[in-house]
């Protein structure tokens, strides 16, 4: 068993984003901890990037704060290496091609799995070119997840079928950020994906309530809350430590165990 395989050993995985450096490295570190307390099962920590093109104004603005306080890759490598001392929950980046191009990918990739990132997600680049990437993310055993959207439709089949870690699902066109209503059939989408591989899929994008967490957790492995940890962190500051335990119990207790 890899490690984000270990996220889904008790049923549903409950995965919690927050941008890594907002408001500081130091608070990011024990908001990492601190969702794991609550009840998530893997963490996506966001490099901050300048152009978040996948981003609603909630992570932009995060992203904003976070290189405002001097966030860069290197200092968001030593805050995951203490953070990996303390446990050994999934640890997925999410970031874009840019960064990790400027990085350079074989140190990036290498520098992943020194600290014990487990896997990546870039919004922006498309499946057909992942190879760019790929040889590097796997000779570091670093998952390059797939993004599968509601437009995906007769490349569903090939995406499925050569994904690694879970096929994050989005929920809805347009960017990230909380939506009051989901009109995406996304059980019929998470059938079509299922009919085609064995991989967990996980539904993200908007989901901030636990009645949504709750619906979609019958049909889907996984539910990536983003946005609505975003804005808690935004509205609380270095004291968001109790709101965040508060909000990811609540959510994590909706979901239905498969």
């Amino acid at each position: 068993m890899n490690n984000i395989e270990s996220a889904f050993q008790n049923g549903n995985a409950f995965i919690g984003f927050l941008t890594a450096g907002d408001p500081n490295l130091e608070k990011t570190e024990q908001y990492i901890l601190a969702l794991e307390q609550a009840g998530a099962d893997l963490i996506e920590i966001g490099i901050p990037f300048s152009d978040p093109i996948a981003e609603g104004k909630v992570i932009e603005r995060a992203n904003i704060r976070a290189l405002n306080a001097g966030t860069t890759t290197d200092k968001v490598f030593d805050m995951v290496k203490r953070v990996r001392k303390k446990t050994k929950i999934p640890l997925v980046f999410l970031t874009y091609l840019n960064p990790v191009f400027c990085y350079g990918y074989d140190n990036f990739f290498k520098k992943c799995n020194a600290v014990g990132i487990d896997g990546i997600i870039i919004p922006d680049l498309p499946f057909e070119e992942k190879n760019e990437v790929l040889p590097f993310a796997e000779e570091q055993d670093v998952a390059l997840i797939s993004l599968i959207s509601p437009t995906s439709e007769d490349r569903i089949s090939m995406i499925a079928k050569q994904s690694k870690g879970f096929i994050y699902l989005v929920s809805s066109m347009g960017v990230t950020g909380v939506r009051n209503q989901i009109t995406t059939n996304l059980s019929l989408l998470t059938q079509s994906i299922k009919s085609n591989s064995n991989i967990p899929v996980c539904v993200g994008f908007g989901i901030s309530t636990p009645e949504q967490c709750k619906e979609i957790s019958t049909f889907a492995d996984g539910i990536i809350v983003g946005s609505a940890i975003v804005k808690i962190i935004e509205k609380y500051g270095e004291n968001a430590q109790p709101h965040l335990i508060d909000y990811v119990i609540k959510m994590k207790n909706s979901m239905e165990i498969i």
